[in-house]
């Protein structure tokens, strides 16, 4: 692919990717931007290939997630995984969050699987392949992610509604 056309690709999908780069860093505007910065580097010194131009979104955010796991490693800000998927979440710590910061408190590869799809419009097929995960693990994922979410919702609402 010619420079001019990864250039034109890069800039027709540079929110979502500003976007996706933040959510990699922990909303870290400043290093969000430092990521895509790398990202749009590697991309144009021809370091990172795209095979299939179909599919440049999930290959322009898999650089970016990679790219992001490494500086994070690099910073030490790196999140461990968390080994129970179903691990009980402190009472003070729900109460502290509001809706918005909810989608948070989700095991890291549930959190990643829900806002791929539904914040970045992907499919479950398309958050498989830019996490490079096997499409049964996304599913799993998925559907885990959504029950926990709801759980939690339903829990910070009824503790709003008992404390007012």
């Amino acid at each position: 692919m010619q420079h001019s056309e990864l250039e034109y690709l890069l800039k027709a999908h540079h929110r979502e990717a500003f976007l996706w780069a933040r959510q990699c860093c922990y909303f870290d505007d400043e290093l969000a931007k430092d990521i895509l910065q790398q990202c749009y580097l590697k991309i144009l010194e021809g370091k990172a290939k795209l095979h299939q131009p179909e599919k440049i979104k999930s290959w322009l955010f898999s650089i970016i997630r990679f790219t992001a796991i490494d500086e994070l490693r690099k910073i030490g800000k790196i999140e461990a995984l968390e080994e129970n998927y179903d691990a009980v979440i402190p009472e003070e710590e729900l109460e502290e969050k509001n809706y918005d910061g909810i989608i948070q408190l989700l095991p890291l590869r549930q959190r990643e699987v829900i806002l791929a799809v539904f914040y970045h419009n992907m499919t479950i097929e398309e958050a498989a392949e830019t996490l490079q995960i096997t499409l049964g693990t996304a599913r799993t994922h998925y559907e885990r992610g959504k029950k926990k979410l709801k759980e939690l919702i339903l829990k910070t609402q009824l503790q709003q509604h008992n404390g007012q």
